[in-house]
């Protein structure tokens, strides 16, 4: 027989406690961004496509001619992983890539046909979950969150 108490801890639900409104802001916000992260993943997985290459694409349309460095920063991606993704892409021919002709290491990178259309159908399921998100708040107040978040991105006092 064990002399060992039952030490399993007993976690709170989301939204009680520390993981709720309580909890340090800092965690709130990486609890809100994991949740929103599985719920796109889980959206875009129908599609096979996954959340950071969505997130290229829509940075390839968004920053026509953005070199594989920008679209590393413009997507919050180590360059090493952009590399990785925009092998996929290509190889899944949603992308193209050639040299730049004035510097030969940058490559050009553009959307194929195929690459348009599933970007198209990845939008509406992405509008259908950021709209499942904002539900319930206003315009006024969604106004007031975007805000912020952007302030805490430049590390700008928010409001």
């Amino acid at each position: 027989m064990s002399n060992k108490k039952n030490t399993r801890v007993n976690i709170p639900a989301i939204g009680e406690e520390k993981r709720g409104e309580q909890g340090h802001i800092g965690y709130l916000l990486r609890q809100a961004h994991a949740a929103q992260r599985i719920r796109m993943e889980k959206a875009l997985a129908q599609l096979a496509i996954t959340l950071p290459q969505f997130s290229v694409l829509t940075m390839l349309v968004a920053y026509p001619g953005a070199s594989g460095a920008d679209l590393a920063k413009l997507s919050l991606l180590t360059p090493q992983t952009m590399s990785v993704i925009l092998s996929n892409l290509e190889k899944a021919k949603l992308i193209t890539r050639h040299p730049n002709k004035e510097h030969g290491r940058i490559q050009l990178i553009d959307m194929t046909s195929e690459g348009l259309a599933l970007l198209a159908q990845c939008k509406l399921i992405a509008e259908s979950v950021e709209k499942e998100l904002l539900d319930g708040i206003t315009p006024d107040e969604e106004g007031i969150v975007r805000r912020w978040l952007v302030d805490v991105a430049k590390g700008h006092k928010a409001l």
